[in-house]
């Protein structure tokens, strides 16, 4: 590990820039809001995108004594908040310069917003980059703090209510991801006899197999409940289609492809202790479970929905238990999928949500039933909200089927036949929705009362970069990508952990993912 001052600057840059517009008045011209706020999220993607550069190349980070530590595995989800973060953030000034236009935002919730969306950024930055594990509690716990304002920044009532069940829900159940802190920490430096080095999820993790195995396992399930609750795993997960729905759409695309991963990243940090400390049955069965009740129960939930945002609030419960699935398949194939799954859901997802707002901004509703003949109304938005539901269907060539097929070929190797065959057919059920979406509000004949015309390319640009990466992620990964994502499951398994990422298609040997999933790979996959 090299010791260097980048994680604490990339720190350092969101929340001053929160504090900055906390300070300025409110009156202020609504430029000057948008220009700290653009120097603010290009700062963290730029930063983002050169820690990640180095860790790719081998230079795992640490800063302020080891508080702070950038891995492989702490670089995909630091490569989410950067990318995802970034042009959710550039959509938000288009879709707020709208939203002012139409009365629905004055300048004082500018600020609000713009300062809170720096400050969540912090808290998901903070809790990408923690090392200490009372740090990581206290940064998902941040997080509320960060975007609870983000969620009910429109004052009625509906997004009022939706706040308060936000904050009273995580902060019950993140506060049994403290009772787990706390476990972990207690069982670490009774065996170490070092209080300082047992609050250091490094140490923790290399010292495992001396850990107490009840109390890790105590731990662990502390962990999933509490950090569980703010990822949106069932059944802790009753916040996320009302704060989903009723934040402003950019928040949305930045709670759903951004907040949820980062609860989940320590899950995976817990997950990674526990197989060490207990073997990886117990972590693995637990995991398996929630993700396949949150697949079960989110199906069915986001085919009956009408609301265009609470279906795809829906459709993440269900992705983030397919991503608790990959990790409960374990091995190397299935960790490395649930990883590159997390990416792709991320970008399908912020597609997406900025696709509900280009609706909003074009229907002012968001009732599917009202919404009809977006192609024909807005054809470029019409375009990209297509795309995005095909992405999120898993239909090729879009990112989400990758991710998907190596789920799937990853549990199916592990031998968890009916299980996924369960997982399939619910995903079916899925897969009709979306296409109800794109029959109806997509193609659908228009209704004559909705004037004709697309837009403006505030709003459009950032949906064309989220569209090429999801293509370029769906044809090819990029190399850098593959080996970041290679690297990172050394992080969570205990044992060897190389795995091939890439696209069905691709022609070169060592990335292709039939190859690893019949096992005709030149790289050997070793169960934990």
């Amino acid at each position: 590990m090299v010791s260097s001052n980048l994680p604490l600057l990339l720190l350092c840059g969101p929340l001053a820039v929160a504090a900055l517009i906390g300070l300025c008045p409110r009156n202020l011209p609504a430029a000057c809001f948008e220009f700290a706020h653009l120097a603010s999220i290009t700062f963290v993607l730029v930063l983002s995108l050169v820690i990640v550069g180095q860790v790719m190349n081998g230079s795992d980070l640490t800063a302020f004594g080891d508080w702070f530590v950038i891995d492989s595995l702490g670089a995909v989800f630091l490569l989410v908040i950067g990318v995802v973060g970034f042009l959710t953030g550039l959509y938000s000034i288009s879709y707020l310069r709208h939203d002012v236009a139409h009365g629905a935002l004055d300048a004082g919730k500018l600020k609000i917003y713009y300062g809170f969306f720096s400050l969540f950024l912090f808290t998901m930055l903070l809790a990408a980059s923690s090392n200490n594990i009372v740090m990581m509690w206290v940064a998902v716990e941040a997080t509320t703090l960060g975007s609870a304002f983000l969620v009910g920044v429109y004052g009625q009532r509906s997004s009022l209510e939706a706040a308060w069940k936000y904050v009273i829900i995580c902060t019950v159940g993140v506060a049994f991801g403290l009772y787990g802190t706390v476990l972990a920490y207690s069982n670490g430096s009774d065996v170490l006899g070092n209080s300082e080095g047992a609050i250091l999820w490094t140490t923790l993790v290399a010292h495992a197999r001396a850990l107490d195995p009840m109390l890790a396992k105590l731990s662990f399930v502390f962990v999933v409940i509490g950090f569980g609750t703010k990822a949106g795993l069932f059944p802790m997960h009753a916040w996320l289609p009302d704060a989903h729905s009723e934040a402003p759409s950019p928040v949305s695309g930045l709670l759903s492809g951004v907040l949820l991963k980062c609860a989940l990243l320590v899950i995976v940090r817990y997950y990674a202790i526990t197989v060490r400390a207990v073997g990886p049955d117990f972590p693995q069965m637990l995991v398996l479970i929630l993700g396949t009740l949150s697949i079960v129960v989110a199906a069915p939930l986001f085919f009956i929905q009408q609301d265009l945002k609470r279906k795809l609030a829906y459709s993440s419960i269900e992705h983030i238990g397919l991503i608790a699935v990959g990790l409960g398949v374990g091995g190397p194939l299935g960790v490395g999928a649930a990883l590159l799954h997390t990416l792709n859901h991320s970008l399908a997802k912020a597609l997406l949500f900025c696709g509900a707002g280009n609706v909003m901004m074009k229907f002012g509703t968001r009732d599917l039933g009202l919404v009809k003949g977006l192609m024909r109304l807005a054809p470029v938005s019409g375009v990209f909200l297509l795309a995005g539901v095909l992405a999120l269907a898993g239909f090729p060539p879009f990112n989400v089927f990758v991710s998907e097929f190596l789920v799937f070929a990853a549990g199916l190797k592990a031998g968890y036949f009916w299980l996924m065959l369960i997982c399939a057919l619910f995903f079916t059920i899925t897969v009709g929705g979306l296409i109800q979406i794109i029959a109806k509000s997509v193609l659908g004949k228009t209704t004559g009362t909705v004037p004709a015309g697309d837009v403006g390319w505030g709003a459009l640009l950032p949906m064309s970069i989220l569209l090429v990466l999801i293509l370029t992620m769906g044809v090819a990964v990029p190399a850098p990508v593959a080996r970041l994502l290679q690297n990172a499951p050394a992080g969570v398994l205990d044992g060897p952990a190389d795995v091939a990422v890439g696209a069905p298609w691709q022609t070169a040997p060592a990335a292709d993912p039939v190859a690893v999933a019949t096992g005709n790979s030149s790289h050997t996959e070793t169960n934990p």
